[in-house]
């Protein structure tokens, strides 16, 4: 995964940077720099961890009901601020309005959830293990989480780390990607409006260092982290070093494979709006389509045409089909990786290139062709980049689907529902989905095998990664 932003430049290169990081709103469909943010010192990393600690005994010892009752108000505080959170991160990181509100339901919904279903998950559960009068399992928090989120689904991506680990009675401290400042800052306000504590959620424009010193203090009992794989790798090593628990979600390079019996055009239809949202930028978008060979370019015309046909442009007109990549640097890598696909002998059949002017704006693109020598064989494109590749049987989809080092989700097309759940149930992948791709529900695991990352987040798996799962266990005398 190509994204979070300050992190991302400094990690994914081989280690924590020592530059500090910068925090600023830059509108990705005009360059124009709207407004920057400072930086903490480390005077206020330490006074972070320091606040973030002491309000630990104060949440856990809240009970379920009133951590449920702070996570509802929280999400109608995002249904009634709707307007304003969504026109945010349409002007920080180029989200379509339409899918910028709908991001933000997504977030209430989640928060909505955990505020419903949390405190029955946290109940304690009796086991019926003989020799005792009782064994009894008990879920309790942990202490301070440090959390690291990216930019390209700035409220979601936070909502499934947060609203899980609020409920168990964790704290948090957030560091958001450099570009969503204003966002994390609205979403500090609104959780503290809803009745967490200010120092049970504490939002942190931190470097890369202070990021790597505060998992490393002990007062810190974990680390999750959805970024790339270098900086997966190296916040992993960080955490390990210090034993710290570590939730990773990083990057994938979705399969979407179209059996013979599929219905093309519908399937087309639903493809190319699939990669084409948010721009591209999500880690579970399909990026390979695995296609029949007598179907493959029927299937290469068809996502062309649907492509060549999506209006480009100002993401907060409504009728506008694709934004803005992030920003400049992100576009112009995307185009670096499309140009070297073409150079290493792959088939370019529309877009590809930076559009003249201001703003981040690619053209969607379209590649066949690829062979395993390529670059673009093996990496994650994260942009508007759809690759398709043709197969003779299921056994080489299956294969091809597989022969990545990925392993976040994949999907299978088929009106024969129980051929292609078996075909389904092959796929290396963390999620797996039929006649869908890329479904995500309060009440749904999200998360990854293999370079994907590991751990889980949403529905009850979600409150059980940063937990003491304690036994209590009773003999009679």
């Amino acid at each position: 995964m190509l994204f979070i932003t300050t992190l991302s430049h400094e990690l994914r290169f081989g280690g924590y940077g020592r530059r500090m990081s910068t925090y600023a709103t830059t509108n990705p469909a005009t360059g124009e720099t709207l407004q920057t943010f400072e930086s903490l010192d480390d005077a206020g990393v330490e006074d972070a961890l320091a606040r973030a600690t002491a309000a630990f005994e104060g949440w856990r010892a809240a009970t379920p009901a009133e951590r449920a009752q702070a996570l509802a108000r929280t999400a109608d505080l995002y249904e009634e601020r709707a307007e304003e959170l969504a026109a945010t991160i349409t002007t920080e990181m180029g989200k379509r309005k339409k899918e910028a509100l709908g991001e933000v339901q997504l977030a209430a919904d989640i928060y909505r959830w955990y505020s419903e279903h949390g405190p029955a998950l946290l109940e304690p559960e009796s086991l019926d293990v003989p020799g005792a009068q009782e064994s009894l399992v008990e879920t309790e928090p942990i202490g301070p989480l440090v959390g690291v989120m990216p930019w390209n689904y700035p409220y979601y991506q936070v909502a499934r780390f947060v609203a899980p680990n609020l409920m168990v009675g964790n704290t948090i401290l957030l560091k958001h990607a450099g570009i969503c400042a204003a966002s994390a800052l609205l979403m500090e306000e609104l959780l503290h409006k809803g009745g967490v504590p200010v120092d049970a959620y504490i939002n942190v424009f931190a470097s890369t260092d202070q990021i790597a010193t505060m998992i490393a203090d002990p007062r810190v009992q974990g680390v999750s982290l959805t970024g790339s794989e270098a900086a997966g790798a190296s916040v992993a090593e960080t955490a390990g070093k210090n034993l710290k628990k570590a939730v990773l979600e990083l990057g994938g390079s979705d399969a979407f494979l179209v059996l013979g019996d599929a219905d093309v055009d519908s399937v087309l239809d639903i493809a190319a709006t699939a990669r084409l949202s948010n721009t591209g930028q999500a880690c579970n978008s399909p990026k390979r389509f695995i296609v029949p060979r007598d179907v493959h370019d029927r299937f290469v015309a068809g996502l062309t045409e649907r492509f060549e046909g999506s209006a480009l442009g100002d993401p907060a007109d409504e009728n506008v089909d694709v934004g803005p990549l992030s920003s400049v640097s992100a576009r112009d890598g995307v185009v670096e990786q499309v140009r070297k696909a073409v150079e290493q002998g792959a088939s370019l059949h529309t877009g590809g290139d930076a559009v003249d002017g201001d703003g981040a704006f690619m053209r969607p693109a379209v590649l066949s062709g690829i062979t395993p020598e390529m670059d673009a064989y093996s990496e994650e494109i994260f942009g508007p980049v759809a690759m398709v590749y043709p197969v003779d049987s299921v056994d080489e989809a299956v294969a091809l689907a597989n022969d990545t080092s990925f392993g976040l989700s994949g999907s299978v097309w088929s009106t024969d529902l129980d051929r292609a759940k078996e075909i389904a149930d092959r796929l290396e992948v963390g999620m797996a989905y039929v006649n869908e791709h890329g479904t995500t529900l309060p009440g749904l695991p999200f998360g990854g095998v293999k370079r994907s990352g590991f751990g889980r987040e949403l529905g009850k798996w979600g409150m059980g990664e940063f937990v003491n799962t304690r036994l209590r266990r009773t003999s009679r005398k």
